[in-house]
C-alpha cells in the first residue's frame, strides 16, 4: 500500500461517489430520494441579480447551501421572501426538514427569526467566530 497527498478532482469524485453508494445501501428504499439542486433568484427591474438562495435536497430534506442579498437592497425583506419560497417548495415536495449552517458574522439571528432552531455550534471556528447549525421541521 502507498498513501500520497494529491489533489485530483477525478479521485475526489471517486471517493465521494463511494461514500454516497455506501450511504444509499444503508437506507431503506422509502427514505431514499433523488438528489436535487434548487435555487430561487431575485432580480431587479433591469434583470440584475440582487439576491438568491440555493439548496440541495436529499433524504427527504432541504439543505440551504447559500443565501445572499446585495448590500444595496438589504433591509427590504428579500432574504425573508427567498427563504419563504424555499420553504414552500420544500413543503410541496414533502420534505420534512430544512437545515442550514451560518457563521456568527453572517446571519444566525435571521434564521432564528425564520423559525429555525439551533442544534449545534462550533465555538472559535474560524478563530474568533462561531459556526451555527440550524434546523426547521416542516
Amino acid at each position: 500500500m502507498h498513501i500520497s497527498k494529491q489533489e485530483v478532482q477525478e479521485d475526489r469524485e471517486f471517493i465521494r461517489n463511494k461514500v454516497i453508494e455506501h450511504n444509499g445501501a444503508s437506507l431503506p428504499e422509502e427514505q431514499k430520494s433523488p438528489k436535487e439542486g434548487i435555487s430561487f433568484i431575485a432580480r431587479d427591474e433591469n434583470g440584475e441579480i440582487i439576491g438568491g438562495v440555493t439548496g440541495t435536497a436529499y433524504w427527504g430534506h432541504m439543505h440551504i447551501d447559500f443565501l445572499w442579498v446585495d448590500p444595496e437592497v438589504r433591509g427590504q425583506r428579500i432574504a425573508e421572501q427567498l427563504m419563504k419560497q424555499m420553504e414552500e417548495y420544500s413543503r410541496t415536495q414533502n420534505y420534512s426538514l430544512l437545515v442550514v449552517e451560518t457563521f456568527s458574522f453572517q446571519a444566525p439571528g435571521f434564521y432564528k427569526k425564520q423559525g429555525f432552531q439551533e442544534f449545534g455550534v462550533l465555538e472559535d471556528h474560524p478563530k474568533g467566530h462561531s459556526k451555527y447549525f440550524f434546523e426547521k421541521r416542516l
